[in-house]
């Protein structure tokens, strides 16, 4: 079994930053990703990051600005110069298996989830 627990999100001013957290336990992972989503909109991908060799990848809205990192069993999203269109549920997901159909950017490659923490940017 993998668990998956994110922490850290808040309310913020614009221009502001935030560091979430997502702790994770359980047996051999692919990769771990942050999803967002918005009242009202789908879900949307933001980075993830490769367990193994530690490549991070980024979602064209948050290059820049966000940067995914990973020690041990814990995954960090840091959001620098946030801006009010990045209110959301921030949710980390971890990959166990390759489906060798779905990108690492897609929810649907995602097998275990957290809960999600949000986070809220006023302007």
């Amino acid at each position: 079994q993998v668990y998956v627990v994110e922490s850290g999100g808040d309310l913020v001013q614009a221009g502001g930053s935030l560091r979430l957290s997502c702790e994770v336990s359980g047996r051999t992972l692919i990769a771990a990703g942050w999803f967002r989503q918005a009242p009202g909109k789908e879900r949307q991908y933001v980075a993830h990051i490769t367990w193994r060799d530690g490549n991070t990848f980024y979602a064209d809205s948050v290059m820049g600005r966000f940067s995914i990192s990973r020690v041990q069993k814990a995954v960090y999203l840091l959001m620098n110069n946030l801006k009010p269109e990045d209110t959301a549920v921030y949710r980390c997901a971890v990959a166990t298996f390759y489906s060798g159909v779905w990108s690492l950017k897609s929810e649907h490659q995602y097998d275990y989830w957290g809960q999600g923490t949000q986070v809220t940017v006023s302007s």
